[in-house]
């Protein structure tokens, strides 16, 4: 009872930060948070929505919360959001870079821009906000959390841009728990599998435009409230990886140490294509 009682307490009161907000993980991300009792900050492209996000967390779950239009990817956009939380809550004790883009086309025929703008997102959007709350995280001894994916660690097929771009992050933030270890700071990448958001029905294709087709059939889909609560667990016990992914050991185990049976078998399938026989 006493370890649920103070589980309870980790976050009432603590300033969390979530990019992409008002949808998908990242909204079962904050309405988990508020019930824990955190004060929110919400970054997300539709001031609309966030109006919209406030208001519920106000008058459903009695929470302070702060909706901020934001594309992450300006790096002015970024820092000054970030500098109104800290002037409105007086600084960050969780950042969760959520915000992300993904696509659905070859690498071939592939517009420049499409790789840019994924990175632009994916990638810096998170370098953006970290670099902008570090300070304050370090002060507070807080958590950095980064929402990654299966395809950090194994490639999905026409996702070559979105692949590169969790790639990225790891290499980013697994450096940065390195250099501020010691400081109190955590930083948690996490790894979830295919989720039942808007991430793939709003992909883009090869010359930037969003798709007009339905999701590809790939099999088992997460809720979203269920990787929000994997999430918030794992915040709780301060974990470095958590690996989320419906295929989790796996394609780990068979991209790493057998290439050839993991192209074979599980590439295709996890990419929402027919094995090869």
């Amino acid at each position: 009872m006493q370890r649920k009682v103070f589980a309870s307490k980790v976050f009432e009161r603590k300033v969390v930060v979530v990019s992409g907000g008002c949808a998908g993980i990242g909204r079962a991300l904050v309405l988990r948070m508020a019930q824990a009792g955190a004060r929110l900050a919400i970054l997300d492209l539709e001031q609309g929505e966030l109006d919209s996000l406030v208001r519920h967390l106000a008058d459903h779950h009695n929470v302070e919360a702060l909706g901020l239009h934001c594309d992450v990817a300006d790096a002015t956009q970024a820092t000054e959001a970030i500098a109104r939380v800290i002037e409105r809550f007086g600084g960050v004790d969780v950042l969760i870079n959520n915000a992300g883009i993904t696509h659905r086309s070859t690498f071939a025929e592939t517009d420049l821009a499409v790789f840019q703008r994924i990175m632009a997102v994916n990638y810096f959007g998170a370098l953006h906000l970290t670099k902008a709350a570090l300070p304050s995280l370090l002060q507070r001894q807080g958590q950095i959390i980064v929402l990654s994916s299966l395809s950090g660690f194994t490639p999905l097929l026409y996702r070559s841009a979105y692949n590169a771009s969790k790639h990225a992050l790891h290499g980013l933030f697994d450096t940065l728990r390195y250099e501020i270890k010691g400081s109190g700071v955590n930083v948690m990448l996490v790894c979830p599998g295919f989720t039942a958001t808007d991430l793939r029905k709003n992909a883009l294709v090869a010359d930037g435009s969003v798709t007009r087709h339905p999701p590809l059939a790939i099999g088992k889909v997460a809720a979203p409230q269920d990787v929000a609560e994997a999430i918030y667990q794992g915040a709780l016990r301060r974990r470095r990886l958590l690996v989320l992914s419906n295929v989790d050991w796996r394609a780990r185990v068979l991209a790493r140490f057998f290439p050839r049976l993991f192209e074979r078998v599980l590439l295709p399938r996890i990419s929402g294509l027919k094995p090869q026989r």
